[in-house]
């Protein structure tokens, strides 16, 4: 039986003392919460809030990373940084990422793989643009982001990886996909990973959606068998709008 992975990305959001706060608030809402959680603050508070989580049952995790260890790489942040401040996860491919910034699947492939040859756990973020989704490519598109981020993983470190399917045009937008639309894409992701790595695998892997779920959709997104989990976004930055999410069953 899969576990449900709940996950905050505050994105670029909240000073050190603010990320501070929220985690103190969230340390104390989910101490007793029957499932598995992170969040991310921005890198400027990673070192404050790793302070406040160590202990818990919240893991750290960082909103991305470089492709290198260390070097002349102006402005990035590696994982031996990340690593030294107690991050013990990295949301990698991001739409955010890919979109705005220009991340190709060659790049975040390299991440995935250094990330996990460093013990972290990755969160690999797969999904369609809205003009993707309407010429019917969602899952052309999913299927290759899934295939390029996973490859030359290897099956053992496979069990460090958590998919999160992000629709992009759900994000921020305050459009959700309806929980039958998004577990059918969580379902066709699962079927990838079954061709990649076998059955047992694609059974066990976590796969979290990441398209404006709220308290009001939570429970039934949650409740289709292909959702595994939430990573989440606007609701994460208030501990009254992430708890109820982090907290559903």
């Amino acid at each position: 039986m899969r576990k449900y992975f709940i996950a905050g990305n505050w994105k670029m959001h909240k000073t050190a003392s603010e990320a501070v706060a929220l985690a103190t608030d969230l340390v104390k809402e989910l101490k007793a919460g029957p499932h598995k959680y992170m969040i991310a603050p921005s890198f400027t508070a990673l070192d404050a809030v790793s302070k406040v989580v160590k202990g818990s049952n919240i893991l750290l995790g960082a909103q991305n990373m470089s492709t290198d260890e260390q070097g002349a790489h102006t402005g990035e942040v590696s994982v031996l940084q990340l690593k030294d401040l107690g991050v013990q996860v990295v949301i990698l491919g991001h739409s955010e990422r890919r979109h705005t910034y220009k991340e190709d699947d060659s790049m975040i492939n390299r991440k995935v793989k250094l990330a996990l040859s460093h013990g972290l756990e990755v969160i690999l973020c797969v999904g369609e643009l809205l003009e993707e989704r309407e010429a019917g490519k969602a899952e052309k598109v999913c299927e290759e982001q899934t295939r390029l981020g996973l490859a030359g993983v290897s099956l053992e470190d496979l069990k460090k990886v958590t998919i999160a399917y992000e629709p992009v045009w759900a994000i921020g937008t305050g459009k959700t996909a309806t929980p039958e639309d998004a577990d059918a894409i969580h379902a066709f992701i699962r079927k990838i990973v079954a061709d990649m790595y076998g059955a047992a695998a694609a059974e066990a892997m976590i796969i979290q959606y990441g398209g404006s779920m709220k308290a009001d959709n939570a429970a039934a997104l949650l409740a289709k068998a292909n959702i595994d989990g939430g990573l989440i976004g606007g609701a994460a930055l208030k501990a009254d709008t992430f708890a109820p999410i982090a907290l559903c069953k």
